[in-house]
């Protein structure tokens, strides 16, 4: 099993209780870590037996640290999305997703094979979308510790808390008894109805207030921030 520690440790120096990530302070004084640590985990094969708690620890630890790593890698920059002469590169940013440039327990994967085959189809839960994060501000806040077998699932539980009662990411306008949430919401939304029967009270079983939400509720998404989820030291 991949020991996390190393990974751990580093998010807990370069990230604050608001998950914005240090990456000058990190790329100044720890360049290299994050790489040597992945490069040292990773090379070996995966045992062919850890359970679910583990798989999901190990797959959104990966995927977070691979995120992180490619940003330090192109850090200084203001957006996930490159530009051309200040026009959104889209195409660009589809590569940085679903290119093979990640060397992992012997084959090439992409960051969305890891999403998609080992996160979403392989370990079907609903609160990993509230946890891998892509480096934008729109993106869920990074946990400023990795996630640990042992403790995952009320990782993930606070993970989704956090996220529906941010009202940079979901709120309820009394006046027009409209919901406003993440597009996360929608990109994703049939692995939400996997375990509630609408987006609007998958919502209201994290909510801490009250707030009247039914299947009925209208829904509106929020525009999507892809600036870069980050902190000046």
């Amino acid at each position: 099993m991949v020991d996390f520690e190393v990974w751990d440790k580093l998010l807990r120096q370069y990230v604050d209780q608001e998950g914005r990530v240090n990456y000058a302070a990190w790329k100044t004084e720890q360049p290299q870590v994050l790489d040597q640590w992945l490069s040292s985990q990773t090379t070996s094969f995966l045992k062919p037996n850890i359970n679910t708690l583990e798989k999901l620890a190990l797959w959104i630890n990966l995927y977070n640290a691979l995120t992180i790593s490619s940003i330090l890698k192109r850090y200084p920059l203001d957006s996930i999305v490159p530009k051309i002469l200040g026009v959104p590169n889209w195409l660009a940013f589809v590569w940085f997703f679903q290119h093979r440039s990640y060397y992992v327990f012997g084959q090439h994967y992409s960051l969305a094979q890891i999403e998609h085959q080992f996160l979403r189809n392989e370990l079907p839960e609903s609160r990993i979308h509230f946890a891998i994060v892509c480096a934008s501000v729109g993106c869920p806040l990074l946990r400023s510790g990795a996630y640990f077998p042992e403790q995952v699932m009320q990782q993930l539980d606070k993970d989704a808390y956090r996220f529906i009662n941010n009202p940079q990411k979901v709120y309820y306008d009394f006046d027009s008894q409209t919901l406003y949430c993440n597009k996360i919401f929608k990109w994703y939304r049939q692995d939400f109805l996997k375990v509630a029967s609408s987006i609007p009270e998958y919502i209201h079983s994290y909510l801490k207030i009250d707030v009247p939400l039914t299947a009925a509720t209208p829904i509106s998404y929020l525009d999507y921030d892809w600036s870069l989820n980050h902190r000046i030291s």
